[in-house]
């Protein structure tokens, strides 16, 4: 069976800038950052799946998903879902209190060992 280019995706109005700045910036992780690489290869004309599949590390499957969950959401499509399980339950207030107390007496140090200075 021949391996046939997919048709192109159509970006929605504006989400190429937006997707574009995503993929500079610093601060997108790194699964979000590979979702938008899919999502703009798959807009240039003529790039089958499994080619640009193999560019960003992901299945030809993922890659379908990915345009598939785009084209129904647009940019709330890339996100990740909420996962089952029992949330995260964090006291921030109890977690600070703590790194606030002084080490115990017998941790105490007066300068970091490295092994850099020896």
């Amino acid at each position: 069976m021949a391996n046939h280019p997919a048709a192109a995706l159509p970006l929605r109005d504006g989400n190429r800038d937006a997707l574009e700045g995503w993929l500079r910036s610093r601060t997108v992780g790194a699964g979000l950052a590979t979702r938008v690489r899919m999502i703009l290869l798959a807009a240039a004309d003529g790039v089958p799946n499994s080619e640009f599949a193999e560019r960003v590390g992901a299945g030809r499957t993922t890659v379908i998903r990915w345009r598939d969950r785009y084209e129904a959401r647009g940019l709330a499509g890339l996100d990740d879902r909420e996962r089952s399980g029992r949330p995260r339950e964090l006291d921030h207030r109890a977690i600070v209190a703590e790194t606030l107390k002084p080490p115990p007496k017998r941790l105490r140090v007066t300068r970091w060992p490295s092994p850099l200075l020896g």
